[in-house]
């Protein structure tokens, strides 16, 4: 495309330089206006080609994108369950794995979601919990300390859905009420839930396994080890009405 303009600008140059027949002054100078507009106008289809260009590049990331989330939602993971908190069965035909955090909104609202799955399906339906704390959500990485020490006594779901809803105010004292009213024995959990070297390397070890397989935000869920970016409680529905035929 540049090399055809630039084409053009030549071709018009030669016809102004080399006329053969000689030219008034008045009529160069009519050739000569001609030429710069000509100019302009051939500047303007380039900034106009740079553009589209732009414009189609862009496109192309977008594609590339799009491609690569359909690759990973093809693909099957295999995803350790670890140290992670597991509802369900272990023997469920279906194992919906869930990165998320506490300080996230979206993490929040879903919460009763998937509490009703569960409840829905105790017998299809096994649900790991792994920590993914957003980079910029400072208040998540201790969330998740708290959530593992209520994990120590046995109650990370009760404690993860009562908690759910304060995703605004992750601070200790909203960490220590929520504990207390899921019926925590207070003095260990207060000990447990310090984000202590040891607590903070568990919880990078669920970050580095989400990225590993794709995770790039939250929530996100792995259905049967392939990343589901369309997760409803109507695919689980379908997936065990299949399951029943």
């Amino acid at each position: 495309m540049n090399k055809k303009i630039f084409a053009l600008l030549s071709i018009v140059f030669f016809a102004v330089s080399c006329n053969s027949v000689p030219q008034s002054g008045a009529a160069m100078g009519n050739l000569q206006q001609k030429y710069d507009s000509l100019a302009q106008v051939v500047a303007q289809m380039h900034e106009e080609f740079e553009i589209v260009k732009f414009g189609l590049e862009r496109r192309g990331a977008s594609m590339a994108d799009m491609k690569a989330e359909l690759d990973a939602e093809r693909k099957v993971w295999d995803i350790p369950v670890g140290q992670s908190p597991v509802a369900g069965k272990a023997d469920a035909p279906i194992t919906i794995v869930e990165f998320s955090e506490f300080q996230c909104p979206y993490c929040a609202r879903v919460a009763p979601m998937i509490e009703e799955i569960v409840k829905k399906y105790p017998n299809e339906v096994r649900l790991v919990y792994k920590h993914f704390p957003l980079t910029g959500h400072n208040n998540a990485p201790a969330a998740a300390a708290a959530s593992i020490a209520a994990q120590n006594q046995g109650k990370f779901w009760e404690y993860r859905y009562a908690l759910a809803p304060y995703y605004r105010e992750l601070i200790p004292e909203t960490f220590i009420k929520v504990a207390e009213e899921v019926g925590l024995d207070m003095e260990k959990f207060k000990k447990d839930m310090e984000l202590t070297p040891e607590m903070q390397a568990r919880i990078d070890e669920d970050f580095k396994l989400g990225a590993s397989v794709g995770v790039n935000g939250t929530p996100n869920f792995y259905v049967n080890g392939r990343k589901s970016n369309r997760f409803s409680p109507e695919l689980i529905d379908q997936m065990v009405a299949d399951l029943r035929k």
